[in-house]
């Protein structure tokens, strides 16, 4: 008896297209390279077909500039028109600007994605390894932005550590003020603050009555009463903790003095990129929130953060969204700054919300196994675009808005990790969609939320109820709710 032929499975490359089972794979890149990415030297590996007279198909150059130009002038040489390349760090930097630069197509292969295959325990047979399945169309480049965001996300994440080395010495500060037995961080919300400021550049001027410590204090203060600034400014004056105190206020004001000249120059580079021109065929655009609010309450202005520039950066960042990205929840204008600078202003580079939301790490990462969830955790990302998101959410979880509703919700079903996570997930796709369609943010009514919330969940407990034999009574009009 003759058995049914079975249907041949198949899998898409990268590049889209199938290969069937048991055929011969086909070549996407036939002039392509591979190169593993090292700190002092780079292998890089070119067809054999197109090695030269000398036909040496693998070559290593080291990391001088003057040997990547020689690598660059090969691999033209070799006519080769694409090369992927797999590094940590930052190695991969200088080469990836000259390759790109002499117009040879480069993408960045993450190590993680290429690491399993055994047996390949040299940087020689990495290269190969890569040039191989690059010339197959096996790999996926890694996200890089062009190059006017990459210089404002170098500005940018400099700028975050400036404020981390900055922050170091306020916790020296203030420990040196506590062995001094001098409570100022009790009676006073921020010791970076106006009024811990003036009271810390008097001690270190060499003020020491408590009297008149608490004359400078700010007359807004609600945190504690002049009596109690009063006790908690006594304390022994120890000379070498007054020196610890003195240098590290000065190393505070020196970061701030470089905060500021950071900001003067992502300024100027927000000026430098182009406004994006919108798209010869603009994408449908969403359909209208039946939850939209018809009398949207205006944002409230936001009071300005210590770590915040000083510099009114809003008409830039608007002038490149397209749009008042700062108007949507949670949205702040460090927060947008950090957000464009990490995932650049095109998005086309994602082909959905859910795509963009996977690659920043905020949606669960389930491992299915015999029809059983093992695992439904976040992938554990490096990405400072989804620890804003995040710093966001958590913002959002005492405000009256459908998003703040939502994170109280999730919170009381998931716990506060997840719930911030679960909340982070909903900014991105708003931001997503903003970004992608040009269109301002749409306020929801929350009390028709939260509505639409009620009416699910009676309807699963009724559904419940209902399995178990039983009938739900209700104690309330629900019309009334549901208005």
């Amino acid at each position: 008896m003759k058995k049914k032929a079975s249907k041949s499975t198949g899998h898409k490359t990268s590049s889209g297209r199938s290969c069937k089972k048991g055929s011969a794979w086909q070549v996407v890149h036939p002039r392509a390279a591979g190169i593993d990415v090292g700190a002092a030297e780079h292998y890089v590996a070119v067809p054999p077909d197109s090695a030269g007279a000398d036909n040496r198909p693998v070559r290593n150059f080291r990391a001088f500039t003057e040997d990547l130009d020689a690598l660059v002038e090969w691999l033209k040489a070799c006519q080769v028109d694409s090369a992927a390349m797999e590094s940590t760090g930052v190695y991969w930097i200088p080469l990836f600007q000259k390759l790109e630069a002499a117009g040879i197509e480069v993408i960045l292969v993450d190590a993680r994605a290429v690491k399993h295959a055994p047996g390949r325990k040299s940087d020689v047979q990495d290269c190969q390894w890569l040039q191989q399945l690059h010339s197959y169309g096996l790999l996926r480049a890694a996200f890089r932005p062009e190059d006017s965001v990459y210089r404002l996300r170098t500005l940018v994440r400099h700028r975050q550590s400036l404020v981390s080395s900055a922050a170091e010495h306020i916790q020296h500060m203030q420990k040196a003020l506590v062995q001094m037995n001098v409570h100022l961080h009790q009676v006073v919300s921020h010791i970076n603050g106006e009024t811990g400021l003036r009271i810390l550049r008097a001690i270190v001027a060499g003020q020491r009555d408590p009297q008149e410590l608490v004359k400078l204090r700010d007359a807004q203060i609600t945190r504690s009463t002049p009596e109690e600034m009063m006790a908690a400014l006594k304390g022994d004056w120890r000379p070498e903790a007054l020196f610890v105190l003195q240098q590290s206020l000065s190393l505070w004001d020196t970061y701030q003095e470089r905060i500021k000249e950071c900001d003067a120059a992502i300024e100027k580079q927000l000026q430098q990129i182009p406004t994006p021109t919108p798209p010869a065929s603009p994408t449908a655009a969403p359909k209208a929130d039946p939850l939209a609010s018809q009398t949207p309450k205006k944002k409230r202005p936001q009071s300005r953060k210590c770590n915040d520039p000083q510099l009114d950066l809003r008409p830039q960042l608007a002038r490149l969204c397209g749009l008042d990205l700062t108007a949507a929840h949670g949205m702040g204008v460090l927060t947008v700054l950090v957000i464009l600078a990490e995932i650049g202003l095109d998005m086309s580079k994602w082909r959905s919300a859910k795509a963009f939301v996977s690659w920043l790490g905020l949606c669960p990462n389930n491992k299915i196994s015999g029809g059983r969830v093992l695992s439904a955790r976040t992938r554990q990302v490096n990405n400072r675009a989804a620890a804003a998101f995040r710093m966001a959410a958590m913002g959002l979880a005492r405000t009256d808005t459908w998003i703040g509703s939502f994170h109280r919700r999730m919170k009381g079903r998931m716990g506060e990790a997840a719930a911030n996570t679960a909340t982070a997930h909903k900014l991105a796709v708003v931001v997503y969609h903003l970004l992608k369609h040009k269109e301002g943010f749409v306020e929801r009514d929350v009390a028709k939320y939260e509505a639409r919330i009620y009416k699910h969940q009676m309807a699963f407990v009724k559904k419940k109820a209902k399995a178990l034999g039983m009938k739900l009574v209700p104690m309330i009009d629900e019309t009334s709710l549901a208005e």
